[in-house]
């Protein structure tokens, strides 16, 4: 059993050139006022490029940092009581 497919049901044929893509993109972008991010992007990532990387070293970081303290509150704790979770 075969099925004879035409050419128009094939997605690719629905396809333009890559040029012509790449001028709707463009236009697409200039409708949607995407140039000001653009730049912005552009801009932080050529400050990112000269700028000093961060350093790897060991004692550049601190040895000792606190855990975060979870609290939980009344209701959470009926909750998961009632769910049966116990939380101690």
């Amino acid at each position: 059993m075969t099925t004879s497919r035409r050419a128009s049901h094939l997605v690719h044929d629905e396809l333009g050139t890559p040029a012509e893509m790449a001028a709707d993109c463009q236009e697409t972008g200039r409708n949607l006022r995407l140039e000001s991010h653009l730049e912005r992007g552009l801009e932080r990532a050529a400050r990112a490029a000269v700028a000093t990387p961060p350093s790897i070293r060991f004692e550049d970081y601190p040895t000792e940092i606190g855990k975060r303290e979870i609290r939980i509150s009344d209701a959470a704790a009926r909750l998961a009581n009632s769910l049966h979770l116990h939380l101690d």
